[in-house]
């Protein structure tokens, strides 16, 4: 991730001039009011207040932090095997093993309980402080600590203590109907967990830490080994600090309240997480708020080595989880997740997830924290809408970097990269490309970019919307495909550009510019041949002064620049190659000379969307192999994909059984996208440019 620094000067050398383009733009009012209203279920994300949320959720009160218990007059129980030493006139019981409480108040626990159970049954309505004090408490039939009843349980962990929990690997019930307990340490009222001490939890049944009710924790060292899931609180898990590791079969941390939508919360202001899961890291049957932390997660088997591109699964192949992306998903490999919001206003996240890193099956926020994303799916996903407002996103491996139905950036620094789409808008459950469903992808949904860095490399479309795009602001740097099925840009309805700069290169054959009836112009250069990646781009105007010099990652054979520095009726000239002696981000080049290089073309802008080739100024048709638009349209559609179930209705059965072979030794990955198309050739089939079915000749 590049440092702020670095982006505070990119934005303030390359955006000089919007201010004034703003203040003499008469258009820019009227674009930005119809911009709000085809994004107005965003603007709550655009001003979450994530601290807010998060006291509106929980509400800790003076028994959840850590007590001076010595002068609470506490009564001291000490465990030694199969007996237990106390006070006879404690309110606490001892019965085959069995230690019960039966009245709140302060209790002192340490040595070690062989095949025992620690039980709270208190008839009265205070607080149960359970102290541990250097504790080995094993059960071989149940759980090691139950809370049965009681109005709240707080378990406290000695400072320089280390404090031992382990339950059965086969729980005893009394009626084989049963399933609770179900954790080493299970509450069926509101649980706590405070103090400075360690508390090593192992799960050999089922779960590691559960409540039935709210669960808390304000400190300690928690470790947790579960078969299923590690720590779950049905109400509420809220955490407000403590260094807790977690590794479960199941799921991490969950909440899992589905009857009343008012509770479910999970809630984490602070803390260090090293979360390894088989399934989901971090799990809200409801919202997911985050102000802080330290978080290092693995769910699932982790990012595969490898993610296949859109082409490469094919046509009917893709995984689409439309009908499946609920809140009881029985399988689930995701990073953090939630069936309602998630919003993230701070934080430190390193997500290594086999699916999607950050899941809403509504909204995410992202208004702070520093993420470094690899992901076997998407890298941030919401079944509706995704905004950031702030922080840091460095999306080093995924299948589509940011997905849903409408995205807003207002800020923060965006890295990514994608085997499909770099931003995909297309509306639907977790769903992309050609599975994606009807509805979906007929959209209405927009990308809108008012600030923040951005950069893109994506093997997919660099920025893609089933409806429309508008930047205000900001900085955006596309390394698009290198494919001509796919294009830097791809839209349906229009990409209106008021301010901001905008650099995208890739391949030319599904190439689009910005809108023409945008107040800010913007050229779309064609090249005869594919240019090399390196080869540096460097425009200026007829003054000599750089307008952008920029190094692609990738090959490409088309480039679309828009600048608040392009102005109507006035020169530039273009050039190819050459190096600068500025400061680099991403590739972008600001300060600084360029040395080198070969004039491609002089040209002068007259109109808001400036088509060029090799010759000059050209038509919008003329940009490249397919096509680059309607001329004098700049709402460039991209091809109507058609029904994909008719795709290969041209061919005959045995041709069409032959290349879905084929197409499965792709998708398996026994043979590469070239030797699938020689084999597709030797059939007879050639594959069309998007848009168009198969063809057998």
């Amino acid at each position: 991730m590049k440092k702020r620094s670095t982006y505070y000067k990119l934005a303030a050398t390359l955006l000089s001039t919007t201010l004034l383009f703003a203040c003499t733009n008469n258009d820019t009012t009227t674009v930005t009011s119809e911009t709000e209203a085809e994004t107005a279920g965003t603007s709550t994300l655009v001003n979450t207040d994530v601290s807010k949320l998060v006291s509106e959720a929980v509400s800790y009160k003076e028994d959840d932090s850590y007590t001076d218990w010595e002068n609470e007059d506490p009564t001291y129980i000490e465990l030694n095997g199969t007996e237990a030493t106390f006070d006879s006139s404690a309110a606490v019981l001892f019965d085959n093993n069995v230690l019960t409480i039966k009245t709140g108040g302060t209790y002192v626990l340490s040595g070690q309980m062989d095949n025992g159970q620690i039980v709270v049954d208190a008839e009265d309505k205070n607080t149960v402080k359970l102290i541990l004090n250097g504790v080995d408490i094993q059960s071989s039939t149940s759980s090691a600590i139950y809370v049965m009843n009681a109005e709240k349980t707080t378990i406290s962990l000695v400072e320089g203590t280390e404090n031992t929990v382990s339950d059965a690997e086969q729980y005893v019930y009394e009626d084989s109907s049963e399933d609770e307990p179900n954790a080493a340490i299970f509450s069926k009222d509101d649980l706590t967990i405070n103090g400075t001490g360690t508390l090593i939890v192992h799960g050999n049944y089922n779960n590691g830490i559960a409540s039935k009710d709210k669960l808390k924790i304000t400190g300690g060292t928690i470790n947790v080994h579960a078969v299923d899931d590690g720590i779950m609180g049905r109400d509420l898990v809220a955490v407000k600090e403590g260094t807790i590791k977690i590794e479960a079969g199941g799921d991490g941390i969950k909440s899992t309240n589905d009857e009343d939508t008012s509770k479910g919360t999970v809630a984490l202001e602070g803390g260090t997480y090293d979360i390894t899961s088989g399934n989901d890291a971090i799990q809200s049957i409801a919202s997911l708020w985050i102000t802080d932390g330290t978080y290092t997660i693995k769910s699932g088997e982790g990012s595969p080595e490898t993610i296949s591109n859109h082409e490469e699964r094919m046509p009917g192949q893709e995984t689409s989880t439309a009908a499946t992306t609920t809140a009881t998903e029985s399988e689930s490999y995701k990073g953090l997740k939630a069936s309602v919001d998630i919003a993230i206003g701070g934080g430190d996240f390193t997500i290594d997830s086999e699916d999607d890193a950050v899941h809403s099956n509504q909204h995410v926020t992202l208004a702070g924290g520093e993420f470094t994303i690899s992901t076997g799916d998407d890298g941030v996903h919401a079944d509706s809408s995704v905004a950031t407002t702030g922080g840091s996103i460095d999306i080093t491996k995924s299948y589509e970097g940011i997905e849903g139905k409408n995205i807003t950036i207002e800020d923060g620094e965006i890295q990514l990269i994608s085997s499909d789409d770099g931003f995909n808008v297309a509306g639907g459950n977790d769903a992309s490309g050609m599975d994606m469903p009807a509805a979906a992808t007929e959209g209405s949904g927009t990308i809108q970019i008012n600030g923040g860095f951005i950069s893109v490399n994506a093997e997919g479309d660099g920025l893609d919307s089933n409806g429309s795009i508008s930047m205000t602001d900001g900085i955006v740097i596309v390394n698009g495909p290198t494919q001509n099925m796919n294009g830097p840009l791809d839209y349906d309805s229009s990409f209106n550009i008021t301010g901001g700069f905008i650099v995208a290169v890739g391949s030319s054959g599904m190439s689009q510019s910005h809108s023409e009836d945008s107040s800010q112009t913007g050229v779309l250069m064609t090249y005869p041949e594919i240019q090399s990646a390196g080869t540096m781009i460097h425009l200026e105007d007829s003054d000599g002064k750089n307008i952008v010099s920029f190094t692609p990652a990738k090959d490409y054979q088309s480039v679309f620049i828009s600048s608040p520095e392009l102005t109507k009726d006035a020169s530039y000239t273009l050039y190819s190659g050459g190096t600068s002696t500025g400061e680099e981000a991403d590739g972008l080049y600001t300060d600084g000379n360029v040395e080198g290089g070969t004039k491609v073309i002089d040209f002068a802008i007259s109109e808001t969307v400036t088509w060029l080739n090799e010759s000059g100024v050209t038509e919008a048709a003329a940009n490249g192999p397919g096509g680059g638009g309607t001329p004098g349209s700049g709402d460039q559609a991209r091809p109507d994909m058609g029904n994909r179930d008719d795709m290969f209705s041209d061919l005959d059965e045995e041709t069409r059984q032959k290349m879905q072979e084929i197409m499965e030794q792709q998708r398996n990955g026994t043979i590469t996208q070239e030797e699938a198309q020689e084999q597709l050739a030797e059939l007879g089939v050639e594959m069309p440019e998007r848009g168009t079915p198969p063809t057998q000749q």
